[in-house]
C-alpha cells in the first residue's frame, strides 16, 4: 500500500516536471516559429518591442510597449546595475573615518539588497513584456494572413472599457499587491539568508549572505540555538489557536441556539448586548482587562478586600494562570461574532428536518449531532479554517493583554511563556533588531499556516462534497 502511494506521488512529481519542461520547450519553439513565419514588422519587434505595432499604425499599443520596456531598461542601466553588481556580496566598502578624520560613507547592504531585487524584478518584467509583445505581433500576423482587419487605435482604447475592462480594473490592484506585498515578502525571505541584526546594522556596518546558517540555528538545541524556544512557542501557538477557535465556535453556537429557542424573552436585547460588545475597540478593552487582572488590579483588590484570598493571585506572572486567563478572556471577545453568524445560519436550517426527526423519536441531543452540527460545520468549515489561521497570527489579544509575559530565562531572545510566533517575531524585530531570525520565524509561520491550510481544506466536507446539502 505504501509503495503504491509512493509510486503515485512519484509519477505526479515527474508529470509536473515534464509539464514544466514541455511548456518551456513550447514557448521557445513558438518564439522561433514567430520569427521565421512573421512579417518584417514582427521581426523588428524582437529588437525594439512596440516598433512593429507602431509601423502597422497601432500607435497606442506600440507606445505602451515602447514606453514600458524603455522605462524598465533605463532603470536597470541607470540605477539598477550598480546594485546588481554588488548583490552577491551585499557590499564590501565599510563606512568610517579616513586618515584626515573625514567620514567616508561606504556601501549600504540594505539598499543593495532592496534595489538589487527591484532591478532583478525589472529584468523579469522586461522579458515578460517582450514575450507579450511577440504574442501580440503573432496574432496580428494571423489576422493579416486571414485578410481580416487589425484593431485600430480607437478599438484598442475602447476595448479597455469594454471587452478588456476586467484587465483595466485589475491593473492597479495587481500592481499594488506586487509592489506592497510580493516584493516585501521576497525581501524578507532574502533577509533570512543574511546576518542582518543589531551588530550588522547599515549604513555604518554591512551584512552579508550566510546561507542556511539561520535555519540551522532555529532548529539547534545548543546553548546558542533557538530550537527549544521555537518549539515551545510553536506548541503554545497551536494550542492557543485550537482553543481560541473551537471554544469560541461551540460556545457561540450554544449561546445562539439558546437565544433563538422558543420561549426565550428579550431576544433583541441579548443580541444588542452582543453587538455593543463587538463595537467596543479591542485596543481599549484588552488594555483595560489586562490591568484588571494585574497584581494590584481591580480583581485582586476586591478578592483581598472580601477575604476570599490571602495574597494576590499571580494571573500574569504564573505561566499556567496566564495561558488559561488569555483563553478565557478571548471567549468574551470571540463569542459575540460567532453568535451573530450562527443565528443567521440556524434560521436557514429547514424546519422540516427537525419535525421529521421528532416524528421518528429523535431526542434534542440526537437532532443536534445529526442535523444542526453537520449543517453548521458544512457551511462554516472555511470560516473555521480562517479563524484558526487568524488565531495563529492573533497579535492583538496576546500583546495588548500581557505582552507575552511572563518572561523566562529558559527561553532565548526575550520570548515569554504566552508569546505566539508572531509576537515573538515582533519582539525580535522591534526590541532586539534581530532581523535575520525574525525573517526565519516569518518563513516558519508561513510554512505552518500553509501546511495546515492545505491539509484541512482538502478534508472539509464543503470542499469534498459541494452539493451535499443542496
Amino acid at each position: 500500500m505504501n509503495n503504491s502511494i509512493a509510486s503515485i506521488s512519484e509519477k505526479k512529481r515527474k508529470s509536473k516536471i515534464g509539464t514544466f519542461f514541455r511548456t518551456v520547450g513550447s514557448e521557445i519553439k513558438e518564439i522561433g516559429t514567430t520569427f521565421t513565419r512573421g512579417s518584417w514588422q514582427t521581426r523588428v519587434s524582437y529588437l525594439v518591442p512596440g516598433l512593429g505595432q507602431l509601423l502597422r499604425g497601432q500607435i497606442a499599443r506600440g507606445l505602451m510597449f515602447l514606453l514600458l520596456e524603455g522605462g524598465l531598461i533605463f532603470y536597470i542601466v541607470a540605477y539598477g546595475m550598480p546594485y546588481l553588481s554588488d548583490i552577491s556580496t551585499l557590499g564590501t566598502q565599510k563606512s568610517g573615518y579616513n586618515d584626515f578624520g573625514i567620514m567616508t560613507y561606504g556601501d549600504n547592504s540594505f539598499n543593495i539588497l532592496l534595489y538589487g531585487l527591484l532591478a532583478i524584478t525589472a529584468v523579469f518584467l522586461v522579458i515578460l513584456l517582450w514575450r507579450i509583445n511577440l504574442k501580440q505581433n503573432m496574432k496580428t500576423d494571423e489576422l493579416i494572413r486571414q485578410r481580416r482587419s487589425i484593431p485600430t487605435n480607437k478599438q484598442d482604447l475602447h476595448s479597455l472599457i469594454d471587452s478588456n475592462f476586467d484587465k483595466t480594473l485589475l491593473a492597479l490592484p495587481v500592481i499594488g499587491i506586487f509592489v506592497f506585498t510580493v516584493i516585501p515578502i521576497i525581501f524578507m525571505i532574502c533577509i533570512a539568508f543574511t546576518n542582518y541584526d543589531a551588530t550588522h546594522q547599515p549604513p555604518g556596518k554591512l551584512f552579508t549572505w550566510v546561507g542556511f546558517d539561520n535555519f540551522k540555528e532555529i532548529f539547534s538545541f545548543g546553548s546558542t540555538g533557538f530550537g527549544k524556544t521555537f518549539f515551545t512557542v510553536l506548541l503554545w501557538t497551536l494550542t492557543w489557536a485550537f482553543f481560541a477557535t473551537f471554544l469560541n465556535y461551540f460556545l457561540g453556537l450554544a449561546l445562539a441556539m439558546l437565544i433563538n429557542k422558543k420561549g426565550i424573552k428579550f431576544k433583541k436585547m441579548w443580541r444588542t448586548i452582543l453587538i455593543v460588545t463587538i463595537a467596543v475597540p479591542q485596543f481599549v478593552s484588552l488594555l483595560y482587562v489586562g490591568k484588571m487582572f494585574a497584581a494590584d488590579g481591580l480583581v485582586n483588590t476586591y478578592l483581598l478586600k472580601w477575604g476570599w484570598i490571602s495574597k494576590a493571585i499571580p494571573f500574569w506572572t504564573n505561566p499556567t494562570y496566564a495561558k488559561i486567563l488569555i483563553i478565557v478572556i478571548n471567549l468574551w471577545i470571540g463569542i459575540p461574532y460567532l453568535v451573530l453568524i450562527a443565528t443567521g445560519l440556524l434560521m436557514n436550517i429547514p424546519a422540516d428536518l427537525y419535525e421529521s426527526a421528532k416524528i421518528d423519536g429523535a431526542t434534542n441531543i440526537q437532532m443536534f449531532f445529526k442535523i444542526t452540527l453537520p449543517y453548521m460545520l458544512f457551511v462554516t468549515g472555511p470560516f473555521l479554517l480562517t479563524q484558526f489561521i487568524g488565531n495563529i497570527n492573533n497579535f492583538n489579544v496576546i500583546y495588548l493583554l500581557n505582552r507575552g509575559q511572563p518572561q523566562s530565562m529558559k527561553l532565548s531572545d526575550n520570548a515569554g511563556y504566552t508569546d505566539l510566533l508572531v509576537t515573538w517575531l515582533y519582539k525580535m524585530t522591534v526590541n532586539d533588531s534581530n532581523y535575520k531570525m525574525a525573517a526565519v520565524i516569518g518563513i516558519m509561520v508561513f510554512i505552518v499556516v500553509a501546511v495546515i491550510s492545505l491539509i484541512v481544506y482538502n478534508l472539509m466536507p464543503s470542499v469534498k462534497d459541494e452539493e451535499g446539502f443542496q
